[in-house]
């Protein structure tokens, strides 16, 4: 951020914004809008991509884009955006191809939506900012390695809990420490949560229930510590993580974990439930050094051999163009995966399942996430959290077994599955 506002407040002084396409006009979408257009300077929405586009027109109106254009190809779009006149539009190819547009925003959170967006952006050498950790819990792996291919930034936002973890995790890791855990603090974790349990409170905060369903029964942070996972090179020491109930300090947590299993493993993912303060970020790392432990025992952190350092809230909106000035500005990535998937996303029954029903999608009746390592994924057939919408159970499936390829039939034809499929043969064969 130092740098960042310092560099945006001279693209503003140069009357050089960064020209800003969002795909996605829901519920963060329209808070990411509102934040660029009233609030960062040196950067422009330029266009909004919604397939209702009507939603989108709507979004504009909201937060004072007045009389947007409204445009079906590129050439359509680089007009209205050579004009500073916002635009809308149905299709996201138009964002993705329109030469002067220089970053994207997808806010879309749909995985095979997601997959076709991110591939567009990539063929069109357009820095992408993903907001979807299913998206990137599910093929993260593979897209990267296109876009680095390309030469194209592909990353996750600051603001949400993964990129506010791995901004805690360079930050140590710069300091000469080595992390061992990244944390989440959720203030409720309950598996079997589902859209009718959280409607009410879905109301009241103006969300889906199936959306917040997703945040309650751990799919969505599931998703989220995955793709840490797989941007720090980090595991989990069991399927579903530990997920420990703590009542007290995150500071607390460097007496409760063994180290040596820690060390073992190259470091975990991991959360806990009702720890202070929330909702927080949390890193746990440690320093052999004699000489760097007198000095942070000096410096209130304690006696070691962890060391506890936390970030205490997420501001999602707040911090998102921050992620679009990293790629433009600096060629930064603020979260990616390293290489080939160390964490997948896998299904588990929510509910006692019946051969031959459809699987519904994420954060709805049927199934919710666990995390679990990789190599035990690929070795075990998981079928993955990503994928698992819409295929059909082959037998009866009991609640909370993880269910795996062979108790499904998988659709013919989708993007998604054959993506997994190239991902598997680009890391695995």
């Amino acid at each position: 951020m130092i740098l960042i506002d310092t560099a945006l407040a001279r693209r503003q002084r140069d009357g050089n914004p960064i020209r800003v396409g969002m795909i996605g006009a829901g519920y963060m979408a329209r808070a990411i809008a509102n934040q660029i257009v009233n609030v960062v300077p040196g950067m422009e929405l330029a266009a909004i991509s919604n397939r209702h586009v009507e939603h989108a027109r709507r979004l504009c109106r909201e937060i004072g884009l007045n009389d947007p254009a409204e445009v079906a190809d590129p050439r359509a779009l680089e007009r209205a955006v050579s004009r500073h006149v916002p635009a809308i539009t149905d299709d996201p190819a138009v964002l993705c191809r329109a030469g002067n547009i220089d970053a994207l925003i997808e806010v879309t959170g749909a995985i095979a939506f997601g997959a076709q967006v991110a591939l567009e952006a990539i063929a069109n050498a357009k820095p992408l900012i993903s907001m979807n950790a299913e998206l990137d819990g599910t093929v993260g792996p593979l897209l990267r390695a296109r876009a680095e291919k390309a030469g194209v930034i592909l990353s996750a936002g600051d603001g949400d809990q993964p990129g506010v973890e791995m901004n805690l995790w360079r930050h140590v890791r710069a300091m000469g420490l080595t992390p061992l855990v990244c944390g989440n603090v959720k203030g409720l974790q309950d598996p079997h949560r589902n859209p009718t349990t959280q409607e009410a409170y879905a109301r009241m905060v103006g969300q889906k229930p199936h959306m917040v369903a997703s945040f309650a029964d751990g799919t969505k942070m599931t998703f989220e510590q995955a793709i840490v996972a797989n941007g720090t090179g980090m595991r989990v020491s069991q399927r579903g993580m530990i997920g420990r109930d703590h009542p007290g300090h995150v500071d607390e947590l460097t007496k409760i974990y063994d180290i040596d299993e820690l060390q073992a493993l190259g470091g975990i993912v991991d959360y806990v439930v009702g720890a202070k303060p929330a909702p927080a970020v949390y890193v746990l790392a440690t320093i052999s050094d004699p000489v760097q432990r007198e000095m942070l025992k000096y410096y209130k952190l304690g006696e070691g051999p962890l060391y506890s350092f936390y970030t205490p809230y997420h501001l999602c909106h707040l911090e998102v163009p921050f992620s679009v000035a990293r790629a433009v500005l600096f060629n930064d990535t603020v979260l990616a995966p390293r290489g080939a998937p160390v964490v997948e996303v896998v299904a588990t029954a929510k509910t006692d399942l019946k051969a031959g029903q459809v699987i519904d999608g994420i954060g709805w009746y049927m199934t919710y996430g666990q995390a679990e390592n990789a190599d035990v994924a690929r070795r075990e057939r998981l079928l993955p959290m990503g994928v698992a919408e819409g295929c059909t159970l082959r037998r009866d499936i009991p609640r909370d077994r993880t269910l795996t390829y062979d108790d499904v039939i998988v659709p013919a034809g989708r993007l998604i599955d054959a993506l997994r499929r190239e991902q598997d043969d680009y890391f695995f064969s």
